[in-house]
């Protein structure tokens, strides 16, 4: 078993590649990572046929646009959780990473998705030791707001 220890870029890194590479939902949707730190993600996705739900105006699937704030919000969680961990053993980021779960997901759909780039972002609201709120939101490339979420996930 790989027992390497990473430094907190390093993990961090790690996860953010697992999160958008290693997971075939991922993988679906095309997310690339755009920015992370301590409190803060900020990702996007390209619309394309596969992830359209109303193929007459090229709108968004609101599955996809939820999906999306959650990965955000997830991922904002776990670059949390890495800060906690010490030493940052690979046996320690996967067994974190691997008991980490969304509660609830809380989704306001403010307008129709459309566009052709969307950003989610994810900020922590709370971060205890069992549970972590994050505020999630969607935007088009011309900055519409989309969507706005209120994501509750077990991190401890």
């Amino acid at each position: 078993m790989n027992d390497r220890t990473y430094t907190l870029e390093e993990a961090s890194e790690l996860m953010s590649h697992a999160f958008i590479y290693k997971m075939p939902f991922n993988q679906l949707l095309g997310i690339k990572l755009m920015s992370l730190n301590d409190d803060f993600v900020q990702l996007t996705v390209e619309n394309r046929q596969q992830l359209i739900g109303n193929f007459t105006q090229n709108i968004l699937h609101g599955g996809v646009i939820a999906s999306v704030l959650d990965i955000a919000g997830g991922m904002v969680c776990i670059n949390r959780i890495l800060q906690r961990i010490n030493p940052l053993t690979h046996t320690e980021i996967v067994d974190k990473m691997s008991r980490m779960g969304t509660i609830d997901l809380r989704v306001d759909y403010l307008r129709p998705g459309r566009g052709q780039l969307f950003t989610a972002s994810a900020s922590l609201l709370r971060d205890g030791n069992k549970i972590a709120v994050t505020r999630c939101e969607l935007h088009n490339e011309n900055n519409q707001h989309i969507a706005t979420a209120t994501a509750t996930y077990l991190v401890g």
